[in-house]
């Protein structure tokens, strides 16, 4: 599933697409994704004006005119593709992404700009909503959410109140979106071996200059993969198509039986939440 680098690539390809632009026409080609699309969505969507587009862990969001905002996940294999008109044929005539399948263009969004923004999505895990904007911090999706990773309010003494007195594995943890919003397995992992600790330490357990020492390593990792653009390993890819790239810096992540960079030890791999976790155990304790 795409985590906050990924998103945050693809928010950015989208934004000088979408920002200041208005939906002149939507069109949704089955009634769901992962759930069923919200009453009217089209018709609510279309003449709104997307004022900013936005992250907020896993999910984009795009502000509309319509004091409702759009929300957007990308479930495990969701992808938007930016389509241009081909001008030399009749009007409504698009380049599509060849990378992609057309019959699994569940949405169709045609901006005011010219262009269409296509949402293909072939297991459907993905899916869409519109929230009154208003109400956004305390609906269904982020009620609750913990602080985004690379702001102010992601501190140490955040991540000290949150793991005080949990006895679950410190992996566990973090992937909590209650402690902190938008990490998922693979920067975790990545974060947890450049930070010394073992993904399967107690969170409760860990002293408060380990503590910092994470905090700063997971901004950093989260900082390196944005500039890479993310990580693909199966579906990812931006808008235009283009892969990230972060998957050939990983430190630890996918990289069982092979040398730690480290120590030349061997890389393990345990299942941790039925998710796989990848360490050296000498290198983190």
């Amino acid at each position: 599933m795409p985590e906050l680098p990924e998103v945050e690539t693809v928010k950015r390809a989208l934004a000088p697409e979408m920002e200041g632009y208005v939906f002149e026409g939507v069109k949704c080609n089955r009634k769901n994704l992962r759930f069923d699309f919200p009453k009217q969505f089209a018709k609510r969507l279309t003449g709104s004006k997307v004022s900013g587009l936005a992250r907020r862990g896993k999910y984009m969001l795009a502000d509309l005119s319509s004091n409702e905002t759009l929300v957007m996940h990308l479930g495990m294999s969701g992808r938007f593709s930016v389509l241009r008109p081909h001008h030399s044929n009749k009007p409504g005539d698009f380049h599509h992404d060849s990378e992609t399948n057309p019959k699994h263009d569940h949405v169709l969004m045609d901006m005011s700009n010219g262009v269409r923004v296509v949402y293909n999505d072939p297991r459907r895990f993905g899916f869409m909503d519109l929230v009154k904007t208003d109400e956004l911090e305390i609906c269904r999706h982020f009620k609750g959410m913990g602080p985004e990773p690379l702001s102010n309010g992601f501190n140490d003494q955040a991540l000290i109140d949150a793991f005080s007195g949990r006895s679950a594995p410190v992996k566990q943890a973090l992937l909590d979106q209650r402690h902190v919003a938008g990490l998922g397995n693979i920067y975790v992992c990545e974060a947890l071996f450049r930070a010394g600790i073992s993904p399967s330490r107690k969170a409760g357990n860990i002293s408060a200059p380990r503590i910092s020492r994470l905090v700063r390593e997971i901004r950093l990792v989260l900082e390196e993969a944005i500039e890479a653009g993310g990580s693909s390993l199966k579906d990812f890819a931006s808008s235009d198509g283009s892969p990230g790239y972060f998957q050939h810096d990983f430190r630890i992540y996918g990289r069982e039986g092979e040398d730690c960079r480290g120590c030349n030890r061997t890389i393990k791999r345990i299942t941790q939440g039925g998710r796989s976790t990848f360490y050296c155990g000498t290198c983190q304790r």
